[in-house]
């Protein structure tokens, strides 16, 4: 792993300005089940971490009349579990709770199960997210594709989100609100 520099911000309104203006020189970390991964196998190297697990506000499931918010902090586990969200979302709970093991889902966070990267072994291998050859054909439908899930795309990416709550959240028909260098927004 390469040096970088460190940052923690206790509030939502600083790590906009601790944030680069490309992607790759600055990572966020939350629950870095997926990143500190990354940055060991050096598929990326920031040259800042920005740690946002001091941010309370991001943190918790808050279930109202005919809204749920759950914040990007909020732990695989505490989704599983939290008892009132199993009986309104039941399907959200359970993906939750069939993430990878008990230990990663009591680290791994809702925000980093929706961003991680993919499974693609080119991509981890440092290939970057369109895996070509020199001859700029894809690695992934000439090259070795045992470890992939093309399933008739017609590219120019050939991998699918590793994302357990991405699929029941899009069903569900849910928005996440985004904050960066450029404010806040909200997605479909």
């Amino acid at each position: 792993m390469r040096a970088f520099d460190y940052a923690s911000p206790t509030k939502k309104e600083q790590v906009a300005s601790l944030l680069g203006p490309s992607w790759g020189e600055v990572e966020v970390l939350a629950g870095g089940t997926d990143l500190l991964s990354l940055m060991k196998d050096e598929v990326t190297s920031p040259r800042r971490l920005v740690n946002i697990k001091g941010i309370q506000e991001l943190h918790g499931v808050h279930l109202g009349k005919d809204q749920l918010l759950i914040g990007a902090l909020t732990t695989l586990a505490e989704v599983a579990t939290d008892v009132q969200l199993g009986r309104e979302y039941p399907v959200l709970a359970e993906a939750a709770g069939d993430a990878a093991s008990p230990q990663i889902r009591n680290l791994a966070t809702m925000g980093g199960n929706l961003c991680q990267r993919p499974r693609c072994w080119y991509f981890r291998s440092g290939h970057g997210l369109m895996a070509q050859g020199s001859d700029g054909k894809s690695l992934v439908l000439e090259g070795d594709n045992r470890y992939h899930a093309i399933l008739g795309n017609d590219g120019p990416a050939y991998f699918v989100s590793p994302s357990t709550v991405a699929p029941v959240l899009i069903a569900y028909g849910a928005s996440v609100r985004l904050l960066g260098p450029r404010g806040t927004r909200e997605s479909a």
